[in-house]
C-alpha cells in the first residue's frame, strides 16, 4: 500500500515496507551537469572567450567589428568593449566579461592581456585535472605562483620620477598603450596629448588625478591629426542668436540654471484673459519681467550668459538688443565644468545673481567646421586652468569613438603613474621573467602543487606567444628564443621585437607598462581562475541551459 503527503518541494511517499522516500518535483525538467564533467565544460567556456580575444593583443593585435540589434557598427581590439558588446549566455563566460571590465575600471588598461591570462591558466588547470590532480590543489599551486610572479615583478621594476618638467617617460609608456589601438599612426601627438592632461589637472600632494576635471569631445571631420588640447571647456552649442558676436573676450560669465521665463505658480494654474486690455497687460508685465532680469544680469557685470534652460524668442530678442550675448540649453555636466573652469558659482535665482558668483575667462569664442552649420563653443584661459578639453576629429563617427577609447585607456596609464611611477618592460619581457621565476620556485617545492605552479608558468608564457604569433613570427621557435637569451643574459627586458626594430631590449625600444597593471592582471585572472575550478555542479532548468 502506498500514501503520499504533499510537499513544496517535492512528495514524501513510503513504499510497501514503510520506508520513506521523497520524489523531488520537476526533476524531469532540470539538467545537471557534476564533477569532472562540470569543470570541463567550465574550463571551455572560458577558452572560448579567451581564443576570441586572443587576436587582438599587441601592437599588430586585429580588430572586431561588432554589431549590436539596432545595426550600429562599433570597429575596436579594446577587450572590455569587445566583451561588453558580446552576447553572451553561458554563466562563465560571462565571469569573464565581469574580469574584463574589473581590469577596465581599476587600471584601465591590459583588459586583453587579462582574459588571455586567464584562458591560459583554464587550459593548463585541464591538463592537471586529466591527470587526476584535485582541484583544490590545482587552485592551491596557482595562488603560490600567483605570489611569486608578483614578487618577482616588484624585483623587476623600474621607477622613474614623475616631474611635469620631463614628462618624455610618461609620453613612452602612453605611447605604448596607444601602439595597439587605431590611432597609432599619431600615437605620439596622442600620447603627449594625454599626458599634458593629466599633468594639468594632476594632485601631486596626494597622488591623485579627478578624471571629472577632463573632458573628451569628438567632432567628425578633419583628420586625426588635427585632435588638439584645449585648456579650458568645449561646449557643443552656440549663441542663441545667430546676430550676437561670434567672441567675447574678458568675458564676465553668468552662470544660471533658471530659465528666462516669467514666474509661473508652482501649483496648477488656469489664467483666463477675457478682454484686450488684460492680454497688452500680460505681455506688458512679460516684457517687464524679461527687462527686470536682463538688468540683473548686466548690473552684476556680466557680458555673457550661460543658462542650463531655453528662453522663448522675445527673451532672446531682448537679450540680442541689450548686448548681453547668451547661450542655452547646456547640459548639467558641461555647466558644471564651465563653473569649475571659471571659478563661477551656479546661480538657482536671478535675485541671488552677484558680481562675486561671475566666472570670468579671457576669450570665449565660436567655432566652425568646414561647409557644415556645426558650431561649437570654447571657453579658454580660464581663471582656474585645471579644467581642460581633448577635442577629437577624426574622418568618421566610428573612429572618434575609437579614438576616445583609446585616449581613455592612455589617460589611465599616465594616472596609475601619478599614483605609482614604477614600470616594467612590455613586450611578454615582464611574463618570461615571471615564468622562469615560478618554474624555478616550483623546482623547491616539495608537494604536488608543484605541478600547478610548472603549470602557472607555461599559462605565463601564452601572452609572449600570442604577441608573437599575431606579428607574424614562429611563436614557440621567438619565445624559446628570448626565454634563453633572458637566462643566459639575466635580463629581464628581454621580450618579443613585435615591431621587428632589431632589438629585444624593451628598455631600448621603450616598450614600457605601469607595474600596477601586470600586477593586477596576474591577481585577477588567478582569483577568476581559482573560483571556476572550485565549482564542481551545475544545475540548471532545461529551458535556460
Amino acid at each position: 500500500m502506498m500514501q503520499s503527503e504533499g510537499g513544496g518541494l517535492g512528495t514524501l511517499t513510503f513504499d510497501e515496507y514503510g520506508r520513506p522516500f521523497i520524489i523531488l518535483r520537476d526533476q524531469d525538467r532540470k539538467t545537471r551537469l557534476s564533477g569532472l564533467q562540470a569543470q570541463k565544460q567550465h574550463i571551455l567556456a572560458g577558452k572560448t572567450v579567451a581564443h576570441t580575444l586572443r587576436t587582438s593583443l599587441g601592437p599588430n593585435g586585429l580588430d572586431k567589428m561588432m554589431v549590436s540589434a539596432d545595426g550600429d557598427v562599433t570597429v575596436t581590439n579594446d577587450g572590455a568593449t569587445i566583451l561588453s558588446m558580446m552576447d553572451v549566455e553561458h554563466q562563465i563566460a560571462k565571469l569573464m566579461v565581469e574580469l574584463s571590465k574589473s581590469q577596465d575600471d581599476e587600471i584601465g588598461d591590459g583588459t586583453t592581456g587579462v582574459v588571455v591570462l586567464a584562458g591560459a591558466l583554464l587550459e593548463e588547470a585541464e591538463h592537471l585535472l586529466d591527470k587526476g590532480i584535485h582541484p583544490i590543489r590545482v587552485a592551491d599551486g596557482y595562488q603560490c605562483a600567483a605570489q611569486v610572479a608578483i614578487e618577482r615583478l616588484d624585483q623587476i621594476a623600474d621607477a622613474f620620477p614623475v616631474d611635469p618638467k620631463n614628462p618624455e617617460p610618461l609620453i613612452e609608456t602612453a605611447m605604448t598603450t596607444l601602439s595597439s589601438k587605431i590611432v597609432n599612426r599619431c600615437h605620439r601627438q596622442m600620447a603627449q596629448i594625454a599626458v599634458e592632461a593629466i599633468l594639468s589637472v594632476a594632485d601631486f600632494e596626494r597622488k591623485d588625478v579627478d578624471f571629472e576635471l577632463i573632458k573628451v569631445e569628438g567632432k567628425v571631420g578633419g583628420k586625426m591629426e588635427d585632435t588638439q588640447l584645449v585648456k579650458g571647456v568645449i561646449v557643443d552649442k552656440d549663441f542663441s542668436h545667430p546676430q550676437m558676436p561670434k567672441e567675447v573676450k574678458d568675458a564676465n560669465i553668468a552662470i544660471l540654471t533658471c530659465p528666462f521665463e516669467p514666474p509661473k505658480p508652482k501649483t496648477k494654474h488656469h489664467l483666463d484673459v477675457t478682454s484686450v486690455e488684460d492680454y497688452k497687460k500680460l505681455l506688458e508685465y512679460e516684457k517687464e519681467k524679461f527687462d527686470e532680469m536682463v538688468k540683473q544680469v548686466k548690473d552684476t557685470g556680466a557680458n555673457l550668459v550661460i543658462c542650463q534652460w531655453g528662453f522663448d524668442d522675445e527673451a532672446n530678442h531682448l537679450l540680442l538688443q541689450r548686448e548681453l550675448p547668451a547661450v542655452r540649453w547646456v547640459g548639467g555636466p558641461e555647466i558644471e565644468l564651465i563653473a569649475i573652469a571659471t571659478g563661477g558659482r551656479i546661480v538657482p535665482r536671478f535675485q541671488e545673481l552677484s558680481k562675486e558668483k561671475l566666472g570670468k575667462a579671457g576669450i570665449v569664442r565660436e567655432l566652425t567646421f568646414g561647409t557644415t552649420k556645426d558650431r561649437m563653443l570654447v571657453i579658454e584661459q580660464c581663471q582656474n586652468s585645471r579644467a581642460v578639453t581633448i577635442f577629437i576629429r577624426g574622418g568618421n563617427k566610428m573612429i572618434i569613438e575609437e579614438a576616445k577609447r583609446s585616449i581613455h585607456d592612455a589617460l589611465c596609464v599616465v594616472r596609475n603613474l601619478v599614483r605609482d611611477n614604477r614600470i616594467v618592460y612590455g613586450g611578454g619581457a615582464s611574463e618570461i621573467a615571471c615564468s622562469l621565476a615560478v618554474s624555478e620556485a616550483a623546482d623547491k617545492n616539495p608537494s604536488i602543487e608543484q605541478y600547478a605552479m610548472r603549470a602557472f608558468a607555461d599559462a605565463l608564457d601564452s601572452i609572449p606567444m600570442a604577441l608573437a604569433e599575431n606579428s607574424g613570427l614562429h611563436p614557440i621557435k621567438t619565445l624559446a628564443g628570448v626565454k634563453a637569451r633572458q637566462v643566459k643574459e639575466t635580463n629581464p627586458r628581454l621580450g618579443v621585437d613585435c615591431l621587428n626594430k632589431g632589438t629585444s631590449d624593451m628598455k631600448e625600444q621603450h616598450v614600457i607598462e605601469t607595474l600596477l597593471a601586470k600586477k593586477q592582471q596576474i591577481m585577477l585572472a588567478t582569483q577568476l581562475v581559482k573560483m571556476i575550478l572550485k565549482i564542481d555542479d551545475i544545475r540548471t532548468d532545461e529551458d535556460k541551459a
